[in-house]
């Protein structure tokens, strides 16, 4: 199991949460003038990147907030988690210099 870290209440098993999609998605500035393609688009089609991907959790048996997490895709690490209304934090490069 992951172990995430809620910014109001702290590290907890993943159990207490819920997934919500991709982060940093922002909704459609006209949603009424978009057609069925767009907001199929908007809907359904996510990154799926390998490697650090920023998602959505909320703490449900918790404090009940939302929050950003960072997750390797690969490996499943947790490398860092944010609220909602702080930056995508930077992470550091892989391998140093070579």
């Amino acid at each position: 199991m992951l172990l995430i870290t809620c910014p109001w209440c702290g590290p907890r098993d993943e159990a207490e949460y819920h997934y919500g999609g991709q982060a940093h998605v922002p909704y459609p500035e006209r949603p009424a003038d978009l057609d069925d393609e767009q907001w199929a688009a908007y809907v359904f089609y996510r990154d799926n990147p390998k490697g650090p991907f920023a998602e959505r959790w909320t703490h449900s048996t918790g404090c009940g907030r939302w929050f950003n997490v960072l997750r390797d895709t690969v490996s499943y690490e947790v490398l860092a988690s944010y609220r909602l209304d702080a930056p995508r934090p930077e992470l550091p490069q892989a391998g140093g210099d070579r």
